[in-house]
């Protein structure tokens, strides 16, 4: 919780839960998992754990002055490199459409269906909520992916939802015991940050056309800024230590 009025932690964030092997991270754009919780991921790889990438699109709309039918190949070659960085060396794609990606059957379905196919116990996905935090509103996309991956990961479970899956030989799967939202204002529980730190800010430098097209900074100087603060500004309630936080969500 977090006192309004001084704007100063007054709570602990809680290690994340260690005992599990598989996960997968389901969010919008390329570059999503970077900005978000890259850091992370690579402790957790370099723990021997398995992390898989997901996709909704392949972020075509996001650099204005790239036509989408180059731009979706090219950010599609970035979140690959930038997965390998932190030890990921799975990445899939929805293709459904940068910018317009829509809440509802379809896409809950498709995130179900990977769920089931990959067979995660903890799912990862990015801030679900309107704002992040405060008055700095979050994008459709974001908002969609989010809330149809908390929901896909009960939908993945039920076999009287989305039927069709294990008739084309998905089975339910109803081993998933988090959702871990990244980027949340409201977050319950942290990472160290400190071993992957390096690592999260190459992964998010393989992102340069993307960077590029959104400031005149220096790209490397941009992401370790970026990066560092966030990790920072978590540290008060993480005993002192930079930290990825997430909003932890038990199943």
């Amino acid at each position: 919780m977090t006192d309004h009025l001084t704007d100063r932690p007054t709570d602990q964030l809680q290690p994340m839960p260690e005992d599990w092997q598989r996960a997968l991270a389901v969010v919008a754009h390329p570059d999503d998992l970077e900005y978000g919780c890259s850091a992370a991921v690579a402790a957790w790889t370099d723990a021997g754990r398995e992390v898989v990438y997901l996709l909704a699109t392949r972020g075509e709309a996001g650099i204005d002055g790239i036509d989408p039918a180059t731009c979706g190949p090219l950010r599609e070659r970035e979140q690959r490199a930038g997965a390998a960085v932190v030890g990921v060396p799975v990445v899939e794609f929805l293709d459904h459409r940068d910018g317009v990606v829509e809440y509802g059957l379809a896409l809950r379905r498709d995130i179900a269906a990977a769920i089931r196919r990959h067979r995660p116990e903890l799912v990862i996905t990015l801030n679900h909520r309107d704002t992040w935090g405060g008055v700095a509103w979050n994008t459709p996309d974001h908002v969609a992916v989010g809330r149809a991956t908390l929901d896909a990961a009960a939908d993945a479970g039920n076999r009287w939802i989305f039927p069709e899956l294990a008739e084309q030989g998905l089975e339910p799967w109803n081993g998933v015991r988090w959702v871990a939202v990244a980027g949340s204002s409201a977050p319950t529980h942290a990472v160290d940050a400190t071993p992957g730190l390096e690592r999260a800010v190459r992964s998010l430098l393989e992102h340069r056309a993307y960077i590029e097209g959104l400031t005149d900074q220096d790209p490397e100087e941009y992401c370790r800024s970026f990066l560092t603060g966030n990790a920072q500004a978590a540290a008060a309630r993480f005993g002192g230590r930079p930290a990825v936080t997430f909003e932890l969500f038990s199943r």
